[in-house]
């Protein structure tokens, strides 16, 4: 099982990006958070170790309204602490 801790950035506010991500997490299978910072978007994903590396592929795309520039990816020790994928406000 592995954990990750994303900070994407680019244009990836007010372009869908956190439902774009939430509804992706719920079809790979991934739990955690998705929510804006100050000028990024960060997530939080736990799952075993295909399904985050899928979920990572897909933040690094993102919705065809957004242009990803980065996404930094720290590994965390996983805890298996979520029971679902959530958005944060």
């Amino acid at each position: 099982m592995k954990r990750v801790h994303l900070f994407i950035s680019g244009k990836v506010q007010g372009v869908y990006f956190r439902a774009f991500v939430k509804e992706n997490a719920e079809k790979i299978g991934v739990n955690g958070w998705v929510r804006n910072t100050d000028d990024k978007v960060e997530a939080v994903a736990e799952g075993n170790d295909n399904k985050v590396e899928a979920f990572i592929e897909v933040c690094r795309d993102g919705p065809t309204t957004a242009v990803v520039e980065k996404v930094e990816v720290k590994t965390e020790d996983y805890s298996g602490e979520f029971s679902e994928f959530a958005i944060l406000r």
